[in-house]
């Protein structure tokens, strides 16, 4: 692919363009999917890709291409050039990042047996560890491969393999449960885990009754509040902020959330589903506390947007936008048993129709799915069901009460950023009924 990316970029000087980057992707993919208990389709994928990004006198453009004939390269470059005359200059644009650099093998990112495993055997055992006979699901197997070259002088190269499963449990129409798990390696999947989980939350729905409006404790299972802080996690890019779609707005140094809440952009984190060695810049990726201890430390920059904030790079650079690699939020001291000890609460163990009303006031409401419980000095007292979570983002972040001392990590459809994060509870959230 390095030989593709040259020819890329030779042309692309050539026509007169300065600031150029090439990233070429060769993505293999095995996908099992099942439902009522038995496999349905099995499917394999092999996609080529490349990006571009161009710049001529701070005109910016970019695409992607999948077909490499010589004539087909020329054209989409004379294209870009044609399409670069009619912009308008961005002064604000401060160039890419100088390399080269030297990067380090991150542990745990890459495993051949996940490349020759059956992975039929793992779907096996996630379905037989649920107990039940309604379930569905799927597997994938990735096989990730990442090649950049840029006009700075970097030549980069990251290979890495996945392996991750999403499965849901029913024990009847009203009762079901959901669980995930991803590893970047063999010895670390655990779909069984994932299966045992998604049967044990159905198991424990009898009799939903309608919930009640108001203000609840939420004790947030970590597939619930991980897929929110997926998308709290694309509020933190400086593009997000800029555009107006992030709660995070003129808040840099402010107390944005509880003080035992930090939360981590880790882009060589081991285990990490997101995890590479660089971004699309070539700078090494690191350990970035994007707020900690409630306090917002920094959006996620890429070089040319840390020059004109004159803040450090965070290498978050996507070909168009920062944005994080693994979000990571720092475990707390509470057990889990610890973290149902209250009085009364709600447990909600998946989340899905998130929707955010006013992106800078960080207003949101989204639907709780599958087991929804009311907790009890501990102790689950029964089902409930057709509740909505109103509330503000910020609001719910400073109202963090307790952080589990486990972190897991959700990666699935719904949760496209990879968040590791224990079981949290938060005080006096907002509650609503979804129907009647």
């Amino acid at each position: 692919m390095f030989d593709i990316n040259k020819k890329i970029l030779d042309s692309a000087r050539r026509m007169g363009f300065g600031d150029v980057v090439v990233i070429s992707h060769d993505d293999e993919r095995k996908q099992i999917r099942f439902a009522n208990g038995e496999i349905t389709i099995a499917k394999n994928w092999y996609a080529r890709r490349t990006e571009i990004f161009v710049e001529r006198d701070k005109r910016l453009a970019g695409t992607e291409i999948t077909s490499y004939e010589d004539s087909h390269i020329e054209s989409v470059l004379r294209n870009l050039y044609r399409l670069t005359e009619s912009m308008e200059k961005r002064e604000d644009y401060y160039g890419i990042a100088e390399g080269p650099f030297e990067y380090v093998d991150i542990e745990d990112t890459y495993d051949s047996r996940v490349l020759e495993v059956d992975p039929v055997d793992h779907v096996e055992a996630a379905i037989n560890a649920t107990g039940l006979e309604r379930v569905a699901g799927v597997l994938y197997v990735d096989h990730p491969r990442t090649y950049l070259s840029t006009s700075n002088g970097v030549e980069a190269e990251d290979e890495g393999t996945g392996i991750e499963i999403s499965i849901r449990a029913f024990k009847d129409d009203l009762a079901s449960g959901h669980a995930t798990w991803s590893s970047r390696t063999l010895s670390r999947f655990k779909p069984e885990k994932a299966g045992e989980k998604a049967g044990m939350i159905a198991n424990m729905v009898e009799n939903p009754k309608l919930g009640d409006e108001g203000k609840f404790d939420v004790i947030f299972d970590p597939l619930a509040i991980g897929n929110l802080l997926s998308m709290v996690g694309m509020f933190t890019s400086v593009m997000a902020v800029e555009a107006g779609f992030s709660f995070l707005l003129n808040k840099l140094g402010k107390k944005v959330a509880s003080d035992n809440f930090t939360l981590r952009d880790i882009g060589n984190l081991p285990n990490g589903y997101g995890t590479r060695k660089f971004d699309d810049e070539g700078v090494p990726t690191g350990n970035t506390a994007i707020i900690e201890n409630g306090v917002l430390r920094t959006y996620l920059f890429n070089h040319s947007y840390a020059k004109k904030y004159n803040m450090e790079n965070t290498a978050n650079a996507g070909v168009l936008m920062p944005h994080p690699w693994n979000l990571y939020v720092e475990p707390g001291d509470f057990k889990e048993v610890e973290i149902f000890d209250v009085p009364r609460a709600i447990y909600v163990t998946n989340i899905w129709y998130t929707r955010f009303q006013n992106y800078v006031a960080g207003d949101f409401s989204t639907i709780p799915r599958d087991g929804i419980f009311l907790v009890e000095h501990g102790e689950i007292k029964g089902a409930i069901k057709n509740i909505r979570i109103s509330d503000n983002i910020q609001r719910l972040l400073s109202s963090v009460d307790a952080i589990g001392s486990d972190v897991h990590q959700i990666h699935w459809w719904e949760c496209e950023i990879p968040v590791h994060v224990p079981y949290i509870r938060v005080r006096d959230v907002g509650i609503t009924r979804a129907t009647k």
